[in-house]
């Protein structure tokens, strides 16, 4: 492998994803929508901070987490005891989830919580989840029996939420399936799928992100009725202001020691556990075992960059941008917030994770380019619905509702590929883009127009992770549509035709 030129992809690529965020930001700011100085050399700085992150971390995920989680799930699977992988599943889950930064940023927004609380219930949900997804695997369970079952249960225990505690719940959902968990569980899926020898073993690799993303919003939901949340819901945003270039320098090497300690305490719990599995089960070799060492400092490095771009850079100019956008217009909202979806999901740490593995699996079938627009027309629905919400007052539950009875339907007539990959994008999708510039942007208006920031501006990933379930199973649809449509014009040929028809075709025929 040519390290520079594969550092100089991973470089181009983090730039082609912020790029686009930053010139609608720079234009709205510039020409429409005036914010101060200090907010801008944050957001400028943030921004450059975050291209840095992604590619450290994309270069990390791809020699380091991807082959850890392959390793350690075909070495678990292989035992062929249940008894060892069930508890081993659910230590994996529990640990990944408490090591995702996204869930502190979670927790330091729901003061009715205690913080140890809320992450230790929300990594025991996952925990569970993961074990259920692993069966499920193993067993060859249908994903959309068990979706239509655990969303079920989910909105009939909604009705039992408090109001202030509902949005809240089914973000959490998607805030912990973020750039720590997303691309070690989707290795794990993959490398248990590998030790089955049914050709439906690889599609089956897929879909244990959407199982752990109910875990969260199971537990939030119960910790909802057990608390009584109040009025004291949500923290606001503090916007640090600053005079010149001394204090902000002095800004982000203030918040880079805090993320250091954050990022170290996030990664140490997952480099015990592969340590515990390399001395009495994997036995690497010292050149693998190094790679993997040195792609955790990548990741290291990446999500410490990224998170001090994103919280110190993107998060107060969503908040001040919001407030602005609403006091002038609230309607601009929508369409603004919708060109914002579009590109923001592009530089998702984990989307990456997503499209490329999807495009290893299927072959090239469905690309990480038709993957990445998926994707960004789900986002970007999303983030006008969220805007309406915001506006009108409307209940979560309108939308989330119709929502996921629209994408459960279609499962039962997709190809079940298309299905598993759909429910995995709505948790890597909703990732700390959302949380650090979106969530922000939504509160900021909220604020401004005097909303219900706990019922109103919270929802926000929720949406975010609804919208590419439909929008990836549609996609399914054209596709099974159209190799319909091929089979019946080959039958309709004389028999030459059938000879030279695809293997694929003959096999689907």
């Amino acid at each position: 492998m040519d390290t520079k030129r594969f550092v100089r992809e991973k470089f181009t690529d983090s730039l082609r994803a912020v790029f686009p965020i930053l010139g609608i930001v720079l234009a709205l700011t510039f020409i429409l929508f005036p914010v101060s100085p200090s907010i801008l050399l944050c957001f400028l700085t943030g921004g450059g901070l975050l291209v840095l992150g992604m590619m450290c971390f994309t270069v990390g995920a791809e020699i380091s987490m991807t082959p850890m989680g392959e390793k350690i799930g075909a070495s678990m699977t292989q035992t062929r005891k249940l008894f060892l992988i069930i508890p081993l599943s659910f230590l994996l889950g529990f640990i990944i989830t408490v090591s995702e930064p996204d869930l502190q940023v979670l927790a330091q927004q729901v003061p009715s919580v205690p913080n140890a609380v809320l992450i230790v219930s929300v990594a025991a949900g996952v925990g569970i989840f993961l074990v259920v997804a692993l069966l499920r695997m193993l067993f060859s369970i249908p994903m959309p029996h068990i979706l239509l079952v655990c969303y079920g249960a989910l909105f009939l225990l909604s009705y039992f939420v408090p109001g202030d505690f509902l949005a809240v719940a089914f973000d959490s959902g998607g805030v912990t399936t973020g750039p720590m968990t997303v691309p070690f569980i989707m290795a794990l899926g993959v490398g248990i799928s590998a030790i089955r020898n049914d050709r439906h073993a690889a599609n089956d690799s897929f879909g244990l992100v959407a199982l752990c993303s109910i875990g969260p919003i199971l537990t939030v939901m119960l910790l909802g009725i057990i608390y009584n949340p109040g009025e004291n819901l949500s923290t606001g945003i503090s916007i640090t202001e600053v005079g010149d270039s001394v204090e902000l320098w002095n800004l982000f090497m203030q918040g880079i020691p805090k993320y250091l300690g954050e990022i170290f305490i996030s990664l140490l719990p997952i480099g015990v556990f592969f340590a515990l599995f390399q001395i009495f089960r994997l036995k690497l070799n010292r050149k693998s075992l190094l790679r993997i060492v040195l792609g955790l400092g990548y990741t290291y490095i990446g999500l410490v960059l990224f998170l001090t771009g994103a919280n110190l850079g993107f998060l107060p100019a969503g908040n001040y941008l919001g407030k602005v956008l609403a006091e002038s217009n609230p309607w601009v909202l929508i369409p603004v917030a919708m060109l914002m979806g579009y590109f923001i999901v592009k530089a998702e740490p984990a989307v990456y994770v997503l499209n490329k593995r999807v495009e290893e699996i299927t072959d090239g079938a469905i690309s990480a380019r038709t993957m990445g627009t998926a994707l960004s027309i789900g986002v970007s629905l999303s983030l006008g619905l969220a805007m309406i919400r915001i506006i009108t007052g409307i209940s979560i539950l309108w939308f989330l509702v119709p929502g996921y009875v629209v994408a459960l339907g279609i499962s039962f007539f997709v190809p079940k590929l298309y299905t598993a990959i759909a429910f995995d994008s709505g948790g890597v999708a909703s990732g700390p883009m959302t949380a650090a510039f979106l969530l922000p942007l939504a509160q900021g208006a909220c604020e401004s127009l005097g909303g219900n920031v706990a019922t109103d501006a919270f929802g926000v990933v929720a949406m975010v992770a609804m919208t590419p379930l439909i929008t990836i199973q549609v996609l399914g649809l054209a596709g099974k549509y159209t190799a319909s449509r091929q089979t019946r014009l080959a039958l309709s040929q004389p028999a030459y035709a059938f000879a030279a028809m695809d293997e694929n075709s003959i096999i689907e025929l």
